[in-house]
């Protein structure tokens, strides 16, 4: 597996963008502060958060479609398998770095507000939603990347892969966390280029993409 990502960054372009830029930066700043370089523990937090715009995604296109009686262009099961891989990342974390009772309470409060505010922005503004998402996802590729960097440094222990991870991404029986964390950090680039793409053409840019959602969806 590939260890290079493009680490890219998309220039806000309108108010929508800064605001989404805004919001993204100050979670951020909050994930900073309370974690610091417990990479394990912030992706369990992190990833239980990113679970989320997928389904949200998911659903209200869904209904938007049933509703207008058309394609759904492949958006719906674009959103669905992003949430189920981000879940995927949770699960394959929970084995790394075993959350205490506070991080699950964290986890239980953090879910419900965000929940509830991403539905509440995708009702009112869909390419906003998918731009806080694509920066989020910017935001992930940095915070893995930066965990890469403690495990090359012998900062951190580079433990087995967990089971899950190598049954879920086809690693080799020797795979190790360095690898798994290398394989999450190619889903998150995917989608922040794929949820970049969705805000674009949401705003009436062409996005190569987007336009892949277009195409039949090929099993894996």
């Amino acid at each position: 597996m590939t260890a290079f990502i493009v680490t890219t960054h998309h220039a806000p372009r309108d108010l929508s963008d800064r605001v989404a830029l805004g919001f993204t930066k100050a979670l951020r700043l909050l994930a900073d502060t309370f974690f610091a370089k417990r990479y394990g523990h912030r992706a369990i937090v992190l990833e239980t958060v990113a679970a989320v715009p997928g389904m949200v995604g998911a659903t209200l296109q869904h209904l938007r479609c049933l509703r207008r009686m058309q394609n759904d262009r492949g958006w719906i099961h674009t959103l669905l398998d992003e949430a189920e891989n981000e879940r995927m990342h949770l699960m394959t974390f929970i084995e790394v770095a075993k959350p205490n009772w506070l991080e699950r309470v964290l986890i239980l409060l953090t879910q419900g507000a965000f929940y509830n505010a991403f539905f509440l922005l995708y009702l009112i503004s869909p390419k906003t939603a998918h731009r806080v998402v694509g920066y989020f996802e910017e935001e992930a590729v940095v915070s893995y990347t930066g965990y890469l960097a403690e495990i090359d440094a012998g900062r951190h222990a580079n433990l087995p892969a967990p089971r899950i991870a190598i049954d879920y991404w086809k690693l080799p029986e020797t795979a190790t966390l360095r690898d798994v964390i290398l394989a999450v950090r190619n889903d998150e680039a995917n989608h922040r280029d794929v949820n970049h793409g969705f805000a674009d053409t949401l705003a009436g840019k062409p996005s190569d993409a987007a336009d892949q959602c277009d195409e039949p969806r090929k099993a894996a």
